[in-house]
């Protein structure tokens, strides 16, 4: 299964521009998250590691696995592991309803601007859901459905209520939107 608009991995550079790291910093996800020693954490949708390096920095005795539908991505993340010397990162190829890791082993899932992406989104949400530990935490993050300058048309971004009705149609309690983010919802629900 598909995604309605894939990023371009000729566009990469567009992930590491200067500006980006102003409007989603993976600290401030990091500390929003709340998260309690994880020993592991699922990026979905990871791309070049924006927030996969900076987390697994935080968690040198844990595992971070990056899941990307391209192939590509997840090559350009192997380089960028290695150039920052962090070797916490195991990289998975998924589909996106499909992500080839066992049931209930995840303390943390992160889905980074990808929501508006999916074919599936209550699916793909409780793939995620498969995977993580009663009591874990997933954060969404995506565009605000505003008009600006940067990210995807808006006519494929969605609400916050259409997220928050995705996720607890896929099972998900203890939904809370966190306004921290500039031009994103940041959305956080509870297995």
């Amino acid at each position: 299964m598909g995604l309605l608009r894939k990023f371009d991995v000729r566009e990469v550079d567009k992930l590491r521009r200067p500006e980006r790291l102003q409007r989603e910093n993976p600290e401030i996800i990091w500390e929003q998250m709340a998260l309690d020693a994880p020993a592991v954490f699922v990026d979905i949708g990871a791309g070049i590691g924006f927030a996969a390096v900076p987390f697994a920095r935080k968690m040198p005795s844990g595992k971070i696995y990056a899941c990307d539908l391209a192939q590509e991505m997840l090559d350009i993340l192997r380089t960028e592991a290695e150039t920052a010397g962090v070797g916490n990162i195991h990289l998975i190829k998924m589909e996106e309803v499909n992500i080839p890791l066992p049931d209930d082993i995840a303390d943390g899932v992160l889905m980074q601007n990808l929501h508006h992406e999916l074919h599936h989104p209550v699916a793909s949400l409780a793939e995620c859901r498969r995977i993580m530990k009663d009591g874990a935490k997933i954060a969404i993050i995506d565009w605000k459905k505003e008009p600006m300058e940067v990210g995807p048309p808006q006519e494929l971004r969605l609400s916050a209520a259409d997220i928050e009705g995705h996720l607890k149609q896929a099972g998900f309690a203890w939904v809370t939107h966190n306004d921290v983010l500039p031009l994103h919802h940041f959305i956080i629900a509870v297995k």
